[in-house]
């Protein structure tokens, strides 16, 4: 199957792996974990901004965009309600969603569509691409700002929710190529950022030691998913309170035992394979 085009990551209209950060240092540390957590909390957040910065790199070397001009300013604001309304309209109908209605609900004509992504499966391509960068982003973001580890995961946890990433798991099944070099580079840079969130949690004595990246994405895209049958956008209330409840049990120290072992994604991908 023919692969999407390749897109110059620097067109993004969110952070993400592509995106140059600058966040080496944490924000004003505030109550909760002291001074020790502070520094866990900055630390992470370091490694996972220079890992994602190195990802972006490696991004623009292997599809060759590094001299690629900017677009315009108009452009990119079209792109990002294109990529927006696609999830949403995704999300409603499934991978065979009308273009036509992804067209007007961001405004544009389908010809303006179509000169973004000039197929379905460029589409897809590009919200699951853009879907990555905007919740890597949101684990960066959540660890530079938050007072403490906890925080800063419960912030990350909820609004990774907000970007309708569980419910847009049917999509993954549809027919686009799952291992375009973009999408590698997005995946690995979305799970050294939730890692160095983890990690914080865990150092500071905030978040039980016996749980990995692959627990949380997996827990957080089976609760914000909607049920088959249901209303898409009615059952926020019960994501958010459901999410809660399951952050809650993350706390340290932990109440149980839980059977297993800590899972991370590459565990996901191998058993889905």
């Amino acid at each position: 199957m023919k692969s999407p085009a390749t897109t110059d990551p620097a067109a993004l209209p969110v952070p993400g792996p592509e995106a140059d950060l600058d966040l080496t240092a944490p924000a004003a540390g505030g109550a909760g974990s002291g001074a020790g957590a502070g520094a866990c909390v900055g630390a992470a957040m370091g490694a996972a901004v220079g890992k994602i910065k190195a990802a972006g790199k490696r991004a623009r070397a292997r599809t060759g965009t590094d001299a690629v001009p900017r677009p315009r300013a108009d452009a990119v604001r079209n792109r990002e309600r294109i990529l927006t309304a696609a999830r949403d309209v995704l999300v409603e109908f499934g991978p065979a969603a009308p273009l036509d209605e992804i067209a007007r609900r961001a405004g544009v004509g389908n010809a303006t569509l179509y000169r973004h992504f000039p197929d379905r499966p460029a589409l897809i391509h590009h919200v699951v691409l853009f879907g990555l960068n905007r919740v890597a982003g949101l684990a960066v973001d959540s660890l530079a700002e938050e007072p403490d580890a906890f925080a800063a995961l419960c912030r990350f946890t909820h609004a990774a929710a907000d970007e309708r990433i569980g419910a847009l798991c049917p999509v993954l099944s549809s027919d686009f190529d799952h291992d375009h070099p973009e999408l590698l580079v997005s995946r690995e840079a979305l799970e050294e950022a939730v890692e160095a969130l983890l990690a914080a949690g865990r150092s500071s004595g905030l978040v039980r030691t016996d749980i990995g990246v692959g627990d949380l994405m997996i827990a957080l895209s089976q609760l914000s998913r909607p049920l088959p049958g249901s209303g898409c956008f009615d059952a926020d209330v019960f994501v958010h309170r459901h999410l809660q409840l399951f952050l809650d049990g993350l706390r340290a120290p932990a109440g149980s035992e839980l059977p297993g072992s800590a899972t991370t994604l590459a565990d996901l991908r191998r058993k889905a394979m």
